[in-house]
């Protein structure tokens, strides 16, 4: 059984833990989640499409990412769910913690926060090797193809992502 920590409304460890998705959360509780933009030399962004069977939000397509750990630093979790969903492996010295976003959903009993990390890499579409359980399909796309993704309603978080989308490239000594 996976355990998350849980934080208060600093963002700060409480020392207490629940149960992955479990949301019977307490009012003020959060859960942390990471997720990451992850760019090719071209600029394009992986992006990938939940498995139909998910009870929440099937056939979305999203960035990769997921709960950090009970004991699991944010870059710690973001550079394991990377490996895990799309098999790319990363440093923290490819990347960065680009912007964090709290979510309050008390009627939901589903407080979380949200880091989104950005990654530049060197690899294509075939260097991809998708978590065949949880993810459908996956493409690299342009910032534009994802506005009309989320324009329609079919990209997850997109106007929380939407102004990070469309950043400047990178040099050769940050690849």
């Amino acid at each position: 059984m996976e355990y998350w920590d849980i934080y208060d409304r600093g963002k700060h460890v409480t020392g207490r833990r629940m149960i992955r998705n479990d949301w019977h959360m307490k009012p003020g509780d959060y859960h942390l989640t990471v997720l990451a933009l992850i760019r090719d030399r071209a600029g394009r962004i992986l992006i990938t499409q939940r498995k139909a069977d998910k009870e929440w939000a099937p056939l979305k397509w999203e960035i990769p990412g997921g709960g950090v750990r009970a004991g699991e630093r944010s870059e710690e979790a973001v550079l394991r769910e990377v490996a895990e969903e799309t098999g790319l492996h990363f440093t923290m010295e490819q990347g960065r913690c680009i912007h964090t976003y709290r979510s309050d959903s008390p009627a939901e009993q589903n407080n979380y926060f949200v880091d989104i990390y950005e990654f530049w890499g060197d690899f294509t579409q075939a260097d991809v090797r998708i978590q065949d359980d949880e993810v459908e399909a996956f493409r690299l796309a342009s910032p534009q193809e994802i506005g009309a993704l989320g324009e329609r309603g079919d990209f997850l978080h997109y106007h929380r992502l939407e102004s990070l989308l469309v950043r400047p490239g990178f040099s050769e000594e940050e690849a």
